[in-house]
């Protein structure tokens, strides 16, 4: 099975999905709370791989169960750059999944194309 950073670099949504501990909370850069559970998690990453051009890690840091991917990506023209900070649980499953992206016009920027194909995100988690 490829690490977390391979699968997301081959954007490879069904790796990604199979990492995912069942009860994993994902933390939005753009959401006021949390989301909790694979299914959901894993449709808002199909979201993010189809709303992000030229998405790259350029840095990663690890202590133990903890995991920081640094990123940078193009959303309608703007440049992001973000960390995804990742919990790993006793099984090698991400347990904690918690996205920060800047500047802020780039993040309203995601925000806006992922709360305008949210509705299909949740009917994707739904299956």
């Amino acid at each position: 099975m490829p690490t977390f950073r391979e699968a997301v670099e081959a954007k490879d949504a069904a790796a990604i999905e199979a990492l995912l501990a069942d009860d994993v909370v994902f933390t939005s850069p753009v959401a006021f709370k949390p989301y909790q559970g694979k299914a959901i998690t894993a449709a808002i990453l199909r979201g993010v791989l189809r709303v992000s051009e030229d998405f790259r890690y350029v840095r990663e840091i690890q202590d133990g169960a903890h995991h920081v991917y640094e990123f940078e990506a193009t959303v309608d023209g703007l440049q992001i750059n973000g960390c995804d900070l990742l919990t790993f649980d006793a099984d090698g499953k991400i347990a904690d999944f918690k996205v920060m992206v800047r500047p802020l016009r780039a993040a309203e920027a995601l925000a806006g194309r992922m709360g305008a194909q949210f509705e299909a995100i949740k009917a994707d988690a739904l299956g």
